[in-house]
């Protein structure tokens, strides 16, 4: 009883307290500008002949960050251009240094050569490698409706990726990684994979068992990856 006693005296603060709180409820709407900048190299081939052409979008890996833009063009689809059997523009931009791929930027890019150059909207095809890798999968998560096929080559998964893995369900996807891969372990692809399947019974899982993290060497030398993407179009 001396213990109820004790501490009866807090009652009427506590009521008071409970009293003079306030519950706000609002809505911020509020327009938020922000400045976009990205260097990139954009191939275009110069046999177009005035059609709309394909267009390959790469995105690179952490080694290729920062400002010499020549070197965007390593391990990607720039070094088998004579394998690509058909005029298609290459457009690779690059990631900032000390940076990750910031995918607003990267798909208002894609729109902005849309409106500068003859693109064809029903054949723009997106991969990247490692980093790139991850923000592949991550634009084609947000924007699958711009995407006629999508190549990941040992990248990184994470958790907003599984948790919206029905984005992915009407994408012509292929996924490769190496199976030695000791920077991205290939535990990434495969976990991956196990989730989009279901979804997407048509996406494609490529292990190169032999391969640590250089999985682009065999992903992009292979003619067979440009004849599958190429004949693949966007539902318009």
């Amino acid at each position: 009883m001396k213990f109820k006693l004790k501490y009866a005296f807090l009652l009427p603060l506590l009521f008071s307290m409970s009293a003079n709180a306030q519950e706000i409820r609002g809505e911020l709407n509020k327009e938020v500008k922000r400045q976009e900048k990205i260097s990139y190299i954009l191939d275009y081939p110069q046999n177009a002949k005035g059609k709309n052409v394909p267009l390959i979008v790469f995105l690179h890996g952490s080694g290729e960050r920062g400002t010499n833009l020549e070197i965007v063009k390593a391990h990607s689809p720039f070094t088998y251009k004579n394998l690509i059997k058909e005029p298609v523009a290459i457009l690779a931009p690059q990631c900032p240094e000390n940076m990750w791929w910031d995918t607003v930027t990267i798909y208002n890019l894609i729109k902005e050569i849309q409106s500068k150059y003859k693109v064809d909207a029903s054949r723009i095809y997106l991969t990247g490698l490692s980093m790139g890798g991850w923000g592949t999968l991550k634009l084609a998560m947000e924007h699958p409706e711009m995407f006629a096929a999508v190549v990941s080559v040992c990248a990184p998964t994470d958790r907003v990726m599984y948790a919206n893995i029905d984005q992915y369900k009407k994408l012509n996807m292929k996924i490769f990684h190496g199976g030695m891969d000791d920077v991205v372990l290939p535990e990434n692809a495969l976990n991956f994979y196990q989730a989009l399947h279901p979804i997407n019974p048509t996406a494609e899982l490529t292990i190169f068992p032999n391969d640590n993290h250089n999985s682009w060497d065999s992903t992009y030398s292979n003619p067979k990856l440009y004849e599958w993407m190429l004949s693949k179009r966007k539902d318009k």
